[in-house]
């Protein structure tokens, strides 16, 4: 009975804060955003392809947008013949290219070179320190990263699920200047608060806040996805750099079948948060 009514008071006392989540929204819709500095925080080369359309969009209406990935992408092939360095250019050259048919410049992203697979094992300190200079230097007024869970801790799998927690751990300290203070000392960085978060997943989508309608900007998003040949094309088995215009209708179609449908629209789904970074799990 102790159990049962323990239960019911925690539903109870945190059922205001899970709506209130829910309920915020941003001040402008994410489709009249323009002016805004914008930052993807990713694990891997292609992590981005779950908002190529938002991004797209946002680069398009005079945002900047940055995308730093955390590994090389050096292990993800069933490619026998492939080397982890080989892997490693292939995933860089294919990621520049997605991002330049976004319309993304190729010196907005940002490679930090740990090894894929392995990122859990990494010196965290080390890698906080590192996302938290990114953060300081363009200073984002949006983070974009995989969603590290609402009130409970998300699975993920191990690189996705170490970006999530990396990216918001990384957000928090950038907030203090006593923390990797050499930043501010030596580099002549300043603290920084990033003020807004769209949170990302590749599966159960429900603590989605918002939805942003990439209608327009499909196309970018099927043609840089259709980039991703080491990953999700023929090559996962057997890279070549150079597609058949068969394969690479097929990759379009494998693209284009991925985009989410909403009455009659295409849409992106995210976790939007304001505030505090202390508050973004709450």
């Amino acid at each position: 009975m102790k159990k049962a009514l323990c239960a019911f008071l925690f539903i109870l006392l945190t059922l205001p804060a899970v709506a209130q989540q829910r309920e915020m929204k941003p001040d402008l819709p994410v489709e009249k955003w323009t002016g805004k500095t914008v930052m993807l925080i990713g694990a891997h080369a292609d992590d981005d392809q779950l908002s190529h359309g938002t991004l797209a969009m946002l680069q398009a209406h005079s945002n900047q947008v940055y995308v730093v990935t955390l590994t090389t992408g050096n292990v993800g092939t069933q490619d026998p013949n492939l080397s982890r360095m080989q892997l490693a250019q292939i995933r860089r050259k294919e990621e520049l290219a997605a991002l330049a048919e976004l319309g993304i410049p190729g010196d907005h992203y940002i490679n930090l070179g740990y090894d894929d697979g392995l990122l859990e094992f990494e010196d965290r300190k080390a890698v906080v320190e590192n996302l938290v200079r990114w953060i300081r230097k363009p200073r984002p007024d949006v983070l974009f990263a995989w969603d590290p869970g609402k009130n409970y801790q998300r699975w993920h799998k191990s690189d996705h699920r170490a970006a999530a927690y990396l990216a918001a751990d990384a957000a928090r300290a950038a907030m203090w200047r006593l923390l990797f203070e050499g930043q501010i000392t030596q580099e002549g960085l300043k603290e920084y608060m990033i003020p807004e978060y769209l949170f990302f997943n590749d599966y159960d989508y429900g603590d989605e806040n918002i939805t942003v309608d990439i209608s327009d900007f499909v196309e970018k998003k099927v043609s840089a996805g259709a980039k991703y040949i080491s990953q999700f094309g023929p090559g996962w088995k057997n890279y070549k750099p150079d597609l058949s215009e068969t394969e690479l209708k097929e990759m379009k179609e494998m693209t284009r079948k991925h985009v989410r449908m909403k009455d009659g629209k295409a849409f992106e789904g995210f976790r939007y948060y304001r505030g505090l970074p202390d508050g973004l799990g709450k």
